[in-house]
């Protein structure tokens, strides 16, 4: 079965492919996947990931890579010029899960590579970083349309991965801030991908100024395609799917048109890496230092947030 799902010369068709048929076929492809959840909804030739980090939810190593992998995977499997009538899946959503979308940066990874003075480890997550949002810009080589769904409180670089997608939305009680240029530093992807959506002035002024938008002003800002009301999010990417899937071919067809005409991103991605890393390995040790308490503080931060989630479960009914 898998074979016949990778070649597309097996007997049944793309719209009878059971879910756990789609999903094996990737995770054999891909391999391992940590700190991601894939699931597949048929009827809207849909495959979500869910990013769920193990310790912190911030875009760790691990998770960059399980990303790629599972983009690379669906174009290996399903890319080829005549494999698009039967490729199962049209859409491919991202969404988070837990009190934050994403703290941003993998800090502890950070500090642990300047610890050592490690440029090859900082040089890789820049580069697994830039890899994935041109993936989602290009919509998997025009395969897929390309969405995101934010619920929560979204920090810093963590940002940039949803919104290199052709579509993002958020719920109402989301928000947006990118705070690195208060330690010295910048996102890596958040130039390229963040002028693409906001143009530069926009994208300027928020990566430097460290203010914190709520969903609606991120959205006047030319930051997202919708606010949509709280829990609502996955159902908007629903019907989004279902509505489009009649048009499919030709809104591949467009969103690729619109990511080439604003230029060679991967050029681009490639070269704001290499700055990143130049700039990690130039900081001073107080902006290291204040990284180190950043870190320290989200910690302390995520420990109240989990111990409040869990003093309902662990009240016993002798104590209401």
């Amino acid at each position: 079965m898998l074979q016949s799902l990778k070649l597309g010369t097996g007997n049944l068709a793309p719209t009878l492919l059971e879910s756990c048929e789609v999903i094996d076929a990737i995770r054999y492809n891909a391999g391992f996947l940590p700190e991601v959840e894939i699931a597949y909804e048929p009827d809207i030739k849909t495959l979500w990931v869910t990013i769920r980090p193990e310790l912190k939810p911030v875009f760790t190593l691990q998770l960059l890579d399980s990303l790629v992998k599972i983009q690379s995977a669906i174009v290996a499997l399903w890319g080829a010029p005549d494999q698009y009538h039967r490729a199962p899946v049209r859409f491919l959503a991202f969404r988070g899960a837990g009190p934050f979308f994403t703290l941003g940066g993998d800090l502890d990874f950070y500090l642990d590579c300047l610890a050592k003075n490690d440029r090859a480890s900082l040089a890789e997550y820049a580069r697994l970083s830039a890899e994935g949002a041109i993936w989602n810009s290009g919509g998997l080589n025009g395969l897929v349309v390309t969405l995101s769904t934010i619920h929560a409180k979204a920090i810093g670089g963590g940002i940039d991965a949803p919104r290199s997608c052709n579509i993002m939305i958020a719920e109402q009680q989301a928000s947006f801030v990118y705070p690195e240029i208060k330690f010295n530093h910048f996102p890596i992807t958040a130039v390229a991908i963040l002028s693409r959506r906001m143009g530069a002035r926009a994208a300027e002024r928020m990566l430097l100024s460290a203010e914190e938008l709520s969903a609606e002003e991120f959205m006047a800002a030319g930051g997202l395609e919708a606010v949509v009301p709280t829990g609502t999010g996955e159902d908007w990417i629903r019907k989004y799917a279902a509505d489009s899937l009649p048009m499919h071919a030709a809104k591949t067809a467009l969103f690729s048109a619109f990511n080439r005409r604003a230029g060679d991103l991967r050029e681009e991605l490639e070269h704001l890496g290499e700055i990143w890393t130049d700039c990690m390995l130039r900081l001073h040790p107080a902006a290291i230092s204040k990284l180190q308490r950043i870190a320290q503080t989200q910690d302390r931060m995520l420990a109240r947030v989990y111990q409040r989630q869990d003093e309902p479960e662990a009240r016993s009914p002798g104590h209401h």
